[in-house]
């Protein structure tokens, strides 16, 4: 696996988006959790790129997920554009986003903040009633079933890490940068690098 970054405090060579002339097109993954979808907003913000949450093309109404067809169709159409930036994890898309990808960013985060964070956030959005996808929101049932996020973010930490790493050493996706991160810490500060001009990326 190519890493471009793995955390901050020194200088490497990592492509800046300010140092090269190429279409900026980023990729974020991570448990769910992780804060992956936070992390693409701020970059799309800061970059001034197009924002794709996997997750919005995905659920439909009442927690029903898009057929294939469907959902590989709106992937296609919405990184159809030369730069963006697309959170996610979904398989069926992979070959779609990450062929296409220049940067990915792995928040690859351990397993206790990672359960405080999707604790603390479904929680949340269960309280507020907050509005996700579709008009769908948290329920008690997504908070305590045996098919929660909780507890596939619980159930799939190792899973997650191991098929990753096995993904990033092989050749199909030889042609991204990899900028990974093991604490949030680090991805704050890379994400500041970037507004640097002058600066090129910690590594």
């Amino acid at each position: 696996m190519r890493t471009e970054s793995l955390g901050a405090g020194t200088e490497g060579n990592s492509r800046s988006p300010h140092s090269s002339s190429q279409p900026l097109r980023l990729v974020v993954i991570g448990v769910s959790g992780s804060g992956k979808t936070t992390l693409a907003r701020q970059l799309a913000q800061n970059l001034s790129l197009s924002h794709v949450e996997l997750d919005a093309l995905y659920w439909e109404e009442k927690w029903q997920p898009a057929s294939r067809p469907v959902f590989r169709g709106r992937v296609q159409a919405a990184t159809a554009e030369e730069a963006w930036v697309v959170d996610g994890n979904y398989s069926q898309s992979r070959d779609i986003v990450w062929s296409r990808a220049t940067d990915l960013v792995w928040l690859d985060y351990g397993l206790i903040p990672v359960m405080c964070r999707v604790i603390w956030r479904t929680a949340r959005r269960f309280f507020s009633q907050q509005e996700l996808w579709n008009g769908n929101r948290e329920s008690l049932r997504n908070i305590f079933g045996r098919n929660s996020i909780v507890w596939y973010a619980f159930t799939s930490h190792r899973r997650h890490r191991k098929k990753y790493l096995t993904l990033l050493d092989g050749e199909e996706f030889k042609h991204m940068n990899v900028h990974r991160f093991n604490r949030p810490q680090e991805a704050s500060r890379w994400l500041q690098s970037l507004l640097q001009p002058n600066t090129a990326a910690p590594q």
